[in-house]
């Protein structure tokens, strides 16, 4: 089984992926973890590597070709990342994005990154700003557009508890039967 977790910085990706990856007894791969130990080997703080990558597109590219190749290559396994239902496509089983309003997801960064929450707020703003420029840029994807996942959820009504029940409860009682179709994805450029 393939599940995909996708939202902006701050919405629960990680922790989610973490608590399905363990009910599922499946692997756990993080893009967010790859992009930060990318930034982090060559000397750069992860907002200073996202600016970094709009002026170098390698940096996004490979990347995503990374996850992309985990996506089809591998299964038993939630991959999370804000691409990650894109980059999986059809491999993927259910494909889920969370969000948060804003203030929410900022408070949640500058707690785990000991900020002031209101700079959490406006950094993660231009950071989501300049990815999905770079996003429809390389590939044609509008991240905004939520036609392609199975269920979004709004993450800051709930606690990670009831989000990942609610997922759980999406993927024990699918039927394959009664399924009309998954939405199909369509990028423009190939990894």
């Amino acid at each position: 089984m393939l599940l995909t977790v996708s939202g902006p910085p701050g919405s629960g990706k990680s922790t989610t992926a973490e608590l399905l990856a363990d009910r599922f007894d499946l692997e756990h791969v993080s893009g967010g973890d790859i992009f930060r130990e990318l930034a982090e080997e060559r000397g750069y703080t992860p907002l200073e590597f996202n600016k970094l990558a709009e002026e170098n597109d390698q940096i996004d590219r490979d990347l995503d070709r990374r996850l992309y190749e985990i996506a089809v290559e591998r299964d038993d396994l939630v991959l999370e990342s804000r691409l990650a239902g894109w980059l999986a496509g059809e491999q993927a089983d259910f494909r889920f994005w969370l969000d948060a309003p804003p203030r929410v997801r900022g408070e949640r960064i500058a707690e785990r990154e000991e900020k002031d929450p209101a700079r959490a707020t406006e950094e993660t703003k231009a950071r989501e700003a300049s990815e999905a420029k770079r996003y429809q840029e390389y590939y044609g994807i509008d991240i905004r557009d939520l036609t392609i996942y199975d269920l979004s959820v709004n993450t800051g009504r709930w606690g990670p508890d009831a989000v990942l029940d609610m997922l759980v409860t999406a993927v024990e009682v699918y039927e394959a039967a009664a399924d009309e179709g998954q939405a199909y994805v369509e990028i423009d450029d190939e990894f």
